[in-house]
């Protein structure tokens, strides 16, 4: 183990969780801790959006697919540009305007108002749906950072795990809202950092173009977009984008920016920032093609290409900040995760029971509520064999099928009755866990059947509620 490599991660796990000491001293109330008392500027909701979206997906993942398929994982980037535009385009503007309207800040209870569902119903299904997909979500950051410390310092597996889940919980539990998206903010710059300094290096290093398409013409891998691709697994691909609308964390960014005016700058800077990174990871993924021909040189898992590009290529001290980048595009995320859930917990749960809580107390089972989802993540996480790649896919497909379709309904046509979001919310989610049962998801992305049965189904409900009448 480098002492480089060690020095580089204590100092960034210490700066990490002084952040949260120091927002501890400035929370003082529980929308402060729970959605930053809707204050922050563009940058920080720009860059705290992006790096939360994109988890260790982006450094393990989407590399790691690359690097075992081609040119042809490609899509899935695109897909999650247009969903990206698109989130911020149509849904951030309208969300942010509809919370304050509504005073709400969690999804479940701005669900419920502009619903009006009396009974609760769709707030405790949605609050469910959250905590059971974040439990998974979460889950696949952990995995994540296991393999970063078992990779770099040869630790135990498990110990790895446990390490990278104290060192998160600690500054959100602390330091709640701000203390996520300051840490996503500086997390999101030195992401940014990493995906483009490795492939400039690793490309120069396996000869340009010429001798990495030799590579994948001789391994039989994708050298284009169009290259051993179907139209459904286009398409497949390109379904990741719908469930932008419907991520619980990302949304919460929209919900705390400061001003409208504040989040037309923050859409300009995500939206670069999204488009270099996925291009940048897809980069990542071919040059590790051209470095490592035989995947047994990196230890038989394709999602350690990143990892092993960086000890390959840079220097310890260096290559440390490189890979500090994984630890912030995991803690990123999962930070994110702990709040949403933190917040449904409190709010959606904790308020039926104690109608007269003080803040104090809010916010004392708020910081609970945290320790609670990471311990049930930490034991899905336990398992070493799951892949980060098929845990976020699954959890963000959750996501999309029961949320989605129901934000754009609501947001432009609010008038739709809670019954038939209901069925939607139901026959999505059905769909999904059918369509995972049955292994469909290996020629079309669940996502993609769940989110149009979710919105067929809610059209239909609202024709026959109506024709009754």
């Amino acid at each position: 183990m480098s002492t480089a490599f060690l020095v580089t991660f204590l100092v960034y796990l210490i700066f990490l969780m002084s952040v949260g000491i120091y927002f501890y001293f400035k929370t003082s109330n529980l929308e402060q801790y729970l959605l930053g008392g809707r204050g922050v500027g563009a940058w920080v909701t720009a860059l705290s959006a992006q790096a939360s979206d994109m988890s260790g997906w982006l450094l393990l993942g989407l590399p790691g697919a690359v690097y075992l398929f081609g040119v042809n994982q490609m899509w899935i980037a695109i897909g999650l540009i247009i969903g990206t535009f698109l989130n911020w385009h149509f849904i951030a503007p309208k969300l942010r305007i509809a919370t304050e309207e509504t005073q709400t800040i969690t999804l479940p209870m701005f669900f419920q108002k502009k619903l009006h569902n009396s009974n609760g119903m769709i707030k405790n299904f949605s609050a469910i749906v959250i905590l059971f997909f974040f439990t998974i979500y979460a889950s696949s950051g952990l995995v994540a950072a296991g393999k970063l410390f078992e990779s770099v310092f040869g630790l135990n597996y498990y110990t790895a795990v446990i390490i990278g889940m104290f060192t998160i919980v600690f500054y959100t539990f602390l330091g709640g809202y701000l203390a996520s998206v300051w840490t996503d903010f500086f997390q999101g710059i030195i992401m940014f950092f990493a995906i483009i300094m490795v492939p400039i290096f690793a490309y120069n290093v396996v000869g340009g173009w010429q001798s990495l398409s030799e590579v994948l013409l001789e391994k039989n891998i994708s050298r284009n977009l169009f290259d051993r691709v179907t139209l459904l697994g286009v398409l497949s691909s390109l379904s990741w984008g719908l469930g932008y609308f419907g991520q619980p964390h990302i949304l919460a960014r929209f919900m705390s920016v400061s001003s409208l005016k504040e989040l037309s700058k923050a859409q300009n800077i995500a939206m670069i920032w999204v488009i270099i990174s996925l291009f940048g990871s897809v980069a990542i993924g071919l040059t590790g093609i051209g470095l490592f021909q035989n995947i047994n040189q990196l230890r038989g898992d394709s999602e350690l290409v990143f990892i092993m590009s960086v000890q390959q290529l840079f220097n310890p001290w260096l290559g440390g900040i490189l890979l500090a980048a994984i630890l912030s595009a995991i803690m990123s995320t999962i930070d994110s995760q702990l709040l949403v859930s933190s917040t449904t917990l409190t709010e959606d749960f904790y308020r039926l029971v104690r109608k007269d809580a003080s803040e104090h107390e809010l916010i004392t089972i708020g910081r609970l509520s945290v320790i609670l989802i990471s311990l049930l993540a930490l034991g899905l996480a336990l398992n070493p064999q799951l892949k980060v790649f098929s845990l976020v896919s699954y959890a963000w497909a959750g996501f999309g099928v029961v949320f989605s379709p129901v934000v754009i309904v609501l947001l432009y046509k609010p008038e739709i009755k809670a019954k038939s979001v209901f069925f939607g919310m139901i026959s999505g989610l059905l769909v999904l866990f059918l369509w995972k049962f049955l292994k469909y998801d290996s020629f079309l992305y669940e996502l993609l059947p769940g989110f149009l049965a979710n919105a067929f189904t809610m059209i239909l409900s609202e024709y026959l509620f109506k024709s009754k009448q």
